[in-house]
């Protein structure tokens, strides 16, 4: 099996509303989508979650473009993908600092490697679980009193865990209200997106008082030792999410004794083979897990929900139904939420859903196409 086109491809698609997190506001989701296919014409579909602008991390939609089209798809096309594990290594040293950029061109190859030998994904995977549990994140937007509305009206949809996007100033107020208004038997969690510093640990201490599940990232991504010292002064579990790039920043993770919750995204950390491994490194280190979302379109949504189905991540995941997000997803079927739960499509090969390549022709705002030459 042998990678004989690679596509690359810009879309834009508007938000249902804005989304307003500690690191700013998106109205309009600039996205790359990589499409590949073997000498038989089966395809494999990824897409890269940079966002538009450095903020969250260092990688943008365009710098990703820049690797993608420069360094990794040259060396992706003619290349043999019967081990998908394989390409993380072919790929690791053309881009180590891009991880967005080689998730996006190793995920693709995984579904074109699931839908050659016709298992679905999350099986190539070892995912084993049928469904998975859904949560919500909320991000800053109105009052606190408001914030406790539409997560209210989110525990009423079946959500099953609600995720609050807080920053100084706009914190105990919003967890206080939300808290109070969907009462203490709903799991509840709030992301700081690292705009706290190590002066802010007796205020973020104060959360303990909320019951949270868990607080993520409060600081900023460089300090795994601050969130350790934070960690000691809280009841509450820390999730660390920016601070884990790489394989080394999980394993002073654990050692530290940083946070006891890792939300582990395939798309941020350079794909599917980095993400197994940290998956068995944070078992090994009693961390929990659980699968983020980057605003992805239903194809990316596909592959968050392959891995959510490991049985190792057990803690409900950012995987809306696409109704969340988008008038229309670039998906068919849409993902659709039942009782708190999205299915996962075991019955299908790859990613369990097909791309409306129509949709995604009319929403493309540039394009390259790399093909094998012998």
């Amino acid at each position: 099996m042998r990678v004989e086109r690679l596509t690359v491809r810009e879309i834009e698609l508007p938000l249902k509303t804005e989304f307003v997190t500690a690191s700013g506001a998106v109205g309009r989701r600039r996205l790359l989508l990589v499409d590949l296919e073997d000498e038989d014409g089966t395809p494999g579909w990824a897409e890269c979650v940079a966002g538009a602008v450095p903020g969250y991390t260092a990688e943008t939609v365009d710098s990703a473009w820049d690797t993608i089209t420069s360094r990794l798809a040259p060396e992706a096309v003619g290349l043999r993908v019967d081990d998908p594990a394989g390409v993380a290594a072919a790929l690791g040293d053309l881009a180590p600092a891009e991880p967005m950029a080689r998730a996006a061109v190793e995920m693709a190859c995984w579904d074109l490697a699931a839908r050659t030998e016709n298992l679905p994904l999350a099986g190539l995977l070892g995912g084993t679980r049928t469904n998975v549990p859904v949560g919500i994140a909320l991000g800053l937007a109105g009052t606190p009193e408001d914030t406790a509305e539409v997560a209210a009206a989110a525990v009423d949809r079946g959500y099953r865990r609600i995720k609050l996007k807080i920053q100084p100033g706009a914190d105990l107020d919003v967890v206080r209200a939300v808290r109070l208004r969907i009462g203490a038997g709903v799991a509840l969690t709030v992301d700081g997106n690292g705009v706290y510093a190590r002066t802010d640990i007796d205020h973020l201490a104060a959360l303990d008082a909320y019951r949270l599940q868990m607080i993520e990232q409060p600081l900023p991504a460089d300090d795994i030792g601050g969130h350790a010292a934070l960690q000691r002064r809280l009841n509450t579990p820390l999730c660390l999410d920016e601070s884990i790039a790489t394989l080394a920043d999980l394993e002073e993770m654990v050692g530290l004794q940083a946070g006891r919750v890792l939300n582990l995204k395939p798309g941020r950390v350079g794909g599917f083979t980095t993400a197994l491994t940290m998956v068995e490194m944070a078992v090994a280190g009693g961390i929990d897990l659980w699968v983020g979302g980057m605003l992805e379109t239903g194809v990316g949504r596909a592959h968050n929900v392959a891995f959510a189905s490991l049985e190792s991540v057990g803690l409900p995941g950012d995987l809306s139904p696409s109704d969340r997000y988008w008038d229309r997803d670039i998906v068919e079927p849409p993902w659709t939420m039942d009782s708190g739960v999205l299915p996962v499509p075991h019955h299908e090969p790859g990613i369990g859903v097909e791309v409306n390549e129509e949709l995604v022709r009319s929403l493309t705002t540039r394009k390259q196409e790399i093909r094998f030459a012998p």
